[in-house]
């Protein structure tokens, strides 16, 4: 099991202190592999018997047991993309080369910690009959409006939640068990988002979530969820790996109603040619 799986596993379990210590290790894995404990107190403003609590929680024998779990993901190959991208890059200047190694990562990171069958039941829920409601944070909304408008052309009902509060709010109360929303948000998280995903799943909704890890909010209670790794080669979160990711799912309805969907997009393109829509 990794250190995430083990993480998920933990959650509910988890103090308010107790989460610092987690979001710390799965930050920076390879700093516990070769820390001490007073290292990760420090590094998640807590205690070295706090730390020692989340190693037994997370089902290790002490803090000597997660060092060795953090060695050996790291000398497997599971989880030094990021550190490798900071050693290559440590140094020089050129955006461009910086930019292809972190993006690069972010996808590779992001797909390869997609697990199967979350993407099948994903899948299966976004072709379903039921209504698709896409939200998300506002950082993330361009991509959230890419995938919702992708998502409409391969079937009916699929609606961006945004707006004025009154607009969400209105859109929520008519919410209820015939929805699946598929959330998009990372830390640090937009309050409404949170505040509307609560609601909708209090309303018998069924959540999909696409965020930064076992312990974002948004994990609770989801059908299914996927963990983007999301560094940017600047001072800004990036959305490659969360894009690729939502490709994946995309492509999986467009396989599941290949029939119907090809029609609906047959019937777009006659329209847009018939309008001039589109420069040749």
């Amino acid at each position: 099991m990794t250190l995430r799986d083990a993480a998920r596993s933990a959650a509910a379990d988890l103090s308010p202190a107790e989460r610092l210590v987690v979001e710390a290790i799965l930050a920076e894995p390879e700093r516990v592999a070769f820390g001490t404990v007073a290292e990760l107190a420090g590094r998640s403003a807590t205690s070295g018997p706090t730390v020692v609590r989340v190693a037994r929680k997370l089902g290790f024998d002490g803090y000597r047991g997660l060092r060795a779990a953090a060695q050996q993901e790291l000398t497997g190959g599971l989880a030094p993309a990021a550190q490798r991208i900071r050693n290559t890059a440590a140094g020089h200047d050129d955006p461009l080369e910086r930019a292809r190694l972190r993006e690069a990562a972010n996808v590779e990171a992001t797909l390869a910690a997609a697990d199967p069958a979350a993407v099948t039941t994903a899948v299966a829920l976004l072709a379903g009959d039921r209504r698709i409601l896409v939200l998300a944070g506002d950082a993330e909304r361009g991509i959230a409006l890419t995938a919702a408008d992708q998502l409409a052309q391969l079937r009916d009902d699929v609606e961006i939640v945004d707006g004025t509060p009154p607009r969400v709010a209105s859109r929520v109360a008519l919410s209820g068990p015939d929805d699946v929303v598929l959330v998009i948000d990372v830390r640090r998280y937009d309050a409404w988002v949170l505040d509307t995903v609560g609601t909708l799943r209090g309303a018998g909704a069924t959540v999909l979530a696409i965020t930064d890890g076992p312990l974002s909010p948004l994990v609770d209670g989801a059908a299914a969820w996927f963990a983007v790794t999301a560094e940017g080669a600047g001072p800004f979160d990036s959305h490659v790996g969360t894009l690729a990711l939502l490709h994946v799912l995309v492509a999986g309805v467009a396989d599941r109603l290949r029939d119907t969907a090809a029609e609906r997009l047959d019937r777009i393109e006659r329209s847009w040619t018939a309008a001039a829509a589109l420069h040749p």
